[in-house]
């Protein structure tokens, strides 16, 4: 059978249990031999099924999670040979799900063929590992820098137990890890990193954007033994996971090696972060001998899935917004001189301007801008102290489910009356793959400050009125925050086919917009959501029921005009892909009900743990046209 129907080709009962003692450092022939087909029979395997996720559209991650092979591998042998070790392979880099997988159906927990469904809506195998979803999954990790302060905690409550972490370093850059290798040293913790520093990450090499920055001497300096050996070299490295085992206290082994070793096609690229592309993946196995058809069935008879519909009230055409952000911000940069933008911007990156739209401003004003590492506490209160001036002005940006780790500093930036534009892609959850950990939800939490300082959250609807925002609040003074998603937006059409956000449009910060007046109520939206929930009004008005639709792109300030008129009308719905606990939904009805306005009220938003995929997280939920329509019809009757 082609596809996902195709028994796994890859045997893994193939895959020989071998114990390893590390009171003997040297591998013997028979042991060393055993690892090599292990490691190499899980690398193919796993180069295999990640592929799928890029014949089906929802990317993945195939470098780093094939890189720790020989780690993992290692770890088994511990875990075969005694009890003395916590049998689970705690990883801080969750884009590495792979291994995750892999080992669920190494022990039993799935079968092989579920791997092909790698990353697939509804499968239980989303972008990265979560406790309690996937059989033989034994933790969540996903959020970089968190794993190994949690690791400490489970090392001080097992005390007899050796406890193991991969780590990447990538993730080493965090401040959260430099806080958890302190306390480790301090207590003398009985916990072994395996670090994977491959010298790649999203944006680059962190040789070159990050000078100076060395994980061994990091590691050595907060007082941890580490032991740093080519991680290609089965012998050294096994020599060395024996000597941290041996140690007393916490210790760590920095494997070296280039990004997926022997994959042609990505070997020590930035590509090899992401998931490997099908031709790479079927030249790869070719080259290992599987026969061309092995891989070509499967993976050529994988295609994409959506969620089909036709939208109304909105244009086929649809740009990205956390791209056009970018653009955006070029534009005002263009008036400028290369010294004048030099002088008074400054954009810092964490590791993610491919994904945030900060490329095309490295590209276009490289005058402004700064690489830097992913250390997103550290990098926002570098904006925010370029902003300390009152001419000058910082921009960041990162992930939305990331800003849950700048609060603090977005609170002493705005005490030092900083100027910081941060832009936070990759907003709620449409065609989030990523899954749960990455899903960007609480950006309300950014409006964190007391009643008499102002902070600005904008949501803008569609490409054309992120341009509009940026060229309005670029240099307005304080802390402003603008979101936008992963997925693509279609442009806002008005009611006669013109785009609602085009020739003779301008953003007024605060003021909501009214799309469509209507009386038998009105649906509040922004964002990603607003072109869904014109679909359902329209739909709405077809069959007779007046109803209006306003638009919401300042989120956090109230706009008493348009409040009042929705307040005095028979019912107000909020639709948005926020936190329904504390998103937008829970906050108007207190503005309502503050200035005795008494409609009847509902709010959707994002309720429960995500599905995996891509378009078909919002109908997951509960957020897609006809639910939208479903609950206005309630409130309407």
């Amino acid at each position: 059978m082609p596809g996902t129907e195709s028994a796994f080709p890859i045997d893994l009962k193939k895959y020989r249990k071998l114990t390893l003692d590390p009171s003997k450092p040297q591998l013997t022939a028979e042991q060393k031999s055993t690892l090599l087909h292990n490691i190499q029979l899980l690398r193919d395997a796993l180069v295999l099924f990640t592929a799928t996720g890029a014949a089906r559209g929802v990317s993945g991650h195939t470098g780093g999670a094939y890189d720790t092979i020989p780690e993992v591998c290692i770890l088994l042998s511990l875990f075969e040979a005694s009890e003395k070790y916590l049998p689970i392979v705690f990883d801080e880099a969750g884009h590495r799900v792979a291994t995750q997988y892999l080992l669920a159906a190494l022990d039993g927990h799935i079968p092989p063929e579920h791997l092909l469904h790698y990353r697939e809506a509804n499968s239980k195998l989303p972008g990265h590992p979560e406790l309690g979803l996937t059989p033989g999954v034994k933790f969540s990790s996903g959020r970089l820098g968190h794993m190994w302060p949690m690791v400490n905690g489970v090392a001080m409550a097992n005390k007899e137990k050796v406890v193991f972490c991969l780590g990447s370093d990538g993730s080493q850059q965090e401040g959260n890890d430099a806080e958890a290798a302190r306390l480790a040293v301090a207590q003398n913790l009985n916990v072994k990193l395996l670090i994977d520093d491959n010298d790649v990450t999203i944006a680059g090499h962190p040789s070159q954007y990050l000078k100076g920055y060395d994980v061994s001497k990091t590691l050595e300096g907060h007082g941890l033994k580490v032991y740093t050996v080519q991680g290609e070299d089965i012998d050294a490295l096994w020599a060395a996971v024996a000597a941290v085992v041996t140690y007393d206290g916490p210790a760590a082994v920095v494997a070296k090696r280039l990004m997926a070793p022997g994959v042609a096609d990505i070997e020590g690229s930035t590509h090899g972060h992401d998931v490997i592309p099908v031709k790479a993946a079927i030249k790869y196995l070719a080259a290992r001998g599987y026969p061309t058809s092995v891989s070509e069935d499967i993976l050529n008879n994988i295609k994409p899935a959506g969620v089909p519909y036709l939208y109304i009230g909105s244009s086929k055409e649809v740009g990205a917004n956390r791209v056009v952000f970018g653009e955006a911000v070029n534009l005002v940069l263009d008036k400028l001189s290369k010294e004048e933008a030099a002088e008074k911007v400054m954009v810092i990156d964490s590791d993610l301007e491919g994904s945030t739209g900060l490329k095309v401003i490295h590209q276009k004003h490289p005058e402004v801008f700064v690489p830097s590492g992913i250390m997103e506490r550290g990098n926002f209160s570098t904006a925010a102290g370029f902003g300390f001036d009152a001419n000058k002005f910082g921009v960041f940006s990162t992930f939305s489910a990331f800003l849950e780790m700048v609060i603090s500093e977005v609170t002493m930036a705005r005490l030092n009356n900083c100027n910081v534009l941060s832009h936070f892609s990759h907003s709620g959850v449409d065609e989030m793959a990523d899954n749960t950990c990455h899903f960007g939800v609480n950006s309300f939490f950014a409006d964190n400050g007391l009643s008499d300082v102002q902070s600005w959250l904008y949501f803008p609807a569609d490409p054309l009125q992120m341009v509009a925002v940026i060229q309005r609040v670029f240099f307005e003074r304080g802390l402003r925050f603008v979101f936008s998603t992963r997925s693509k937006v279609p442009y806002i059409l008005k009611e006669d086919g013109t785009k609602f956000f085009g020739d003779g449009y301008k953003f007024v910060p605060g003021k909501d917009e009214t799309i469509v007046d209507g009386k038998a109520g009105y649906v509040v939206s922004f964002g990603e959501m607003l072109y869904r929930s014109w679909d359902a009004v329209l739909r709405c008005r077809q069959e007779g029921l007046d109803v209006g639709l306003i638009n919401k792109p300042t989120l956090n300030l109230v706009d008493e005009q348009t409040l009042r008129k929705i307040g005095s009308s028979p019912f107000v719905l909020v639709v948005e892909s926020l936190n329904q606990k504390t998103g937008l939904g829970s906050k108007m009805g207190t503005w309502l009900i503050e200035r005795q306005l008494t409609p009847k009220y509902g709010y959707m938003g994002t309720t429960k743990e995500g599905c995996g995929g891509l378009s078909e997280q919002i109908p997951h939920q509960n957020l897609d046209p006809q639910s939208i329509i479903m609950k206005i019809k309630q409130l309407s009757n």
